[in-house]
């Protein structure tokens, strides 16, 4: 399983892809829609490139370059704690209704995701992939807040 937010889907996002797809029979890819972080990131741009349904579309064409690769949505809407941030907790089952009980490993680039995929998912390994991004300098983050648009088309799938 490989999941996101995916605001945008960038080459950072897209070799983690590969790898997954390269070293499983088959991978779901899990687009996260309408969290608190999302939300806030909408507030401040009305980027069309940020919306679910284009992200939704990118993601579409994205998997077909894969014969091994699904496309999941879960809405993670209404999944907030009482502070305010995002229920990863919350949202396990709702990957567990996709992907099953049994799953062999979660793909991320993020070393701090660890603590939680060992909880949501103790039969999987965490494969972490390019952490450092030393293959892709890049960020979602990094991407947003890019005011050239040349250099953001240059990371961007």
């Amino acid at each position: 399983m490989y999941g996101g937010k995916f605001m945008p889907y960038h080459k950072g996002h897209n070799y983690c892809l590969e790898v997954a797809s390269m070293e499983c029979k088959l991978v779901y890819l899990i687009l996260f829609y309408g969290g608190v972080q999302e939300r806030d990131i909408m507030k401040n741009s009305k980027a069309k490139y940020l919306s679910v349904e284009s992200r939704v579309k990118k993601l579409e064409q994205v998997i077909k370059r894969f014969d091994n690769v699904k496309l999941a949505l879960i809405d993670v809407s209404s999944l907030t704690k009482e502070d305010g941030s995002e229920d990863w907790d919350a949202e396990t089952p709702l990957v567990r209704a996709v992907v099953g009980n049994k799953l062999d490993a979660v793909y991320s680039s993020e070393i701090s995701y660890d603590d939680y995929f060992k909880r949501a998912y103790p039969e999987a390994i965490h494969r972490v992939v390019d952490y450092r991004r030393i293959k892709f300098p890049i960020s979602g983050t990094k991407i947003r807040n890019m005011k050239n648009m040349k250099e953001r088309e240059k990371w961007i799938i």
